[in-house]
């Protein structure tokens, strides 16, 4: 049964108070930059849990001494397993929208209020950062990747989206069970799109920053490409029957 957005969008709550926000940070081997970002979310007033998803380092230790719950993996399972056990620790804590971000300081927390200003302007339950309108400062090839698999995306889904590959994004808590995937790495968040668009869930889009410094990406170009399209051909071929 869809979510409907367009003509009762009203009825849904919006966010009185920054505590009412969860913000998700996946974090693997992330002690170095973890700390800093938990304490400015919040320094935001927002609640903060971080999925360690089986860290060698001290990620977990700086995430809580920076303010953060913390959920660990025992051992690395992916970030789409990390996020799916965000999830569910969320529905728990009774919050009325979550955000997801990462903790590699990619992701600004400054730009946290055009996600609740968005949501509550709106109520459109499912809000995707856009990096592409500042796209210069993104690297080529991750620059032409995006476009195509966020043009591939929004063809299968009925729905665009600029920059589906953005992983900071606000979920209203009601759409949480329908974003259980199948895949647990970096594809996960793809497939979390075309679930959300198979029940008919209104997405939008709100613009954040682009920030490429000296972290090394977790990506592996051609492995997690190939688990995107192996993702994405199963999926379409499961619609179609």
């Amino acid at each position: 049964m869809p979510i409907r957005t367009n003509d009762d969008r009203q009825q849904f709550p919006q966010v009185d108070s920054n505590e009412q926000v969860l913000v998700i940070i996946p974090a693997f081997n992330e002690a170095e930059r973890i700390g800093a970002v938990v304490a400015k979310v919040r320094d935001m007033g927002c609640k903060v849990l971080v999925v360690d998803d089986g860290s060698s380092d001290d990620t977990a230790a700086a995430a809580r001494a920076a303010g953060a719950e913390v959920f660990a993996h025992a051992e690395n399972r992916g970030k789409g397993a990390a996020l799916d056990s965000g999830y569910r620790e969320a529905r728990k804590l009774g919050c009325k929208v979550l955000i997801t971000m990462d903790g590699d300081g990619q992701h600004l927390p400054e730009d946290i209020p055009n996600f609740i200003e968005a949501y509550n302007r709106t109520r459109i339950p499912v809000i995707i950062g856009n990096r592409l309108l500042a796209e210069e400062n993104m690297p080529l090839v991750r620059r032409w990747t995006n476009h195509f698999m966020s043009w591939l995306l929004s063809r299968q889904m009925g729905q665009y989206l600029p920059d589906t590959q953005c992983g900071f994004r606000l979920f209203r808590c009601d759409v949480v069970p329908y974003v259980k995937t199948l895949t647990t790495r970096f594809e996960a968040e793809s497939e979390i799109l075309m679930h959300v668009a198979a029940r008919g869930i209104e997405m939008g889009w709100v613009r954040v920053s682009t920030v490429y410094g000296k972290e090394k990406s977790k990506v592996s170009p051609l492995r997690d490409t190939i688990r995107f399209f192996r993702m994405f051909y199963k999926y379409s071929h499961k619609r179609r029957i």
